[in-house]
């Protein structure tokens, strides 16, 4: 029988499955895509508490969605770190990443053309959920690499210690489930 979690942010319900993260770890699947209700509440949400920034800066892939609704919501850019190396892209700034919910390490590149467009400027590093920081930890990583000036951290949701972070703003704790 398929358990789940409410989770009640930016004025919404959600029903998140809960699923194995490991041997005595489970987690709620927060998925933004597909669901614009939500991704256009938690932006505008979020955008009330950002601090001042040029540019938005985001992990491919969960991140996308909401990078872009609180980008298109105030008329600023974002910016996109990808898992993948692109054929398009010259003279990419990478850093190593683990995160909770992907089995190996990955590398996260950033396009040279994007990294000489936030160089200096003010970046504010987006996602749907911070957990570990791992992720997080990795695109201030790629941001120190360019010159580029952190503006602030959020998140929908930060999700176990994270939740005690100062160095974050979010909209909602989102607990972890030990068996």
């Amino acid at each position: 029988m398929e358990k789940y979690y409410t989770l009640n942010v930016a004025g919404l319900t959600r029903r998140l499955l809960i699923c194995p993260a490991g041997e005595h770890l489970d987690i709620a699947a927060f998925i933004m895509f597909s669901d614009v209700e939500l991704t256009v509440a938690c932006a505008t949400e979020l955008l009330k508490l950002a601090p001042e920034h040029d540019i938005i800066l985001t992990a491919e892939s969960k991140g996308i969605p909401l990078a872009y609704e609180m980008a298109r919501q105030e008329g600023k850019n974002y910016i996109l770190a990808r898992k993948g190396l692109k054929l398009y892209m010259s003279s990419p700034v990478s850093v190593k990443v683990k995160s909770i919910t992907t089995d190996a390490v990955q590398t996260l590149y950033l396009d040279g053309k994007d990294a000489a467009m936030i160089k200096g400027k003010k970046v504010l590093i987006v996602d749907d959920v911070i957990s570990t920081g791992e992720s997080l930890h990795a695109l201030e990583c790629l941001l120190k690499e360019t010159g580029a000036e952190i503006a602030g951290k959020m998140a929908v949701l930060a999700e176990g210690d994270a939740a005690d972070r100062k160095d974050i703003i979010y909209l909602e704790k989102l607990p972890l489930f030990f068996k």
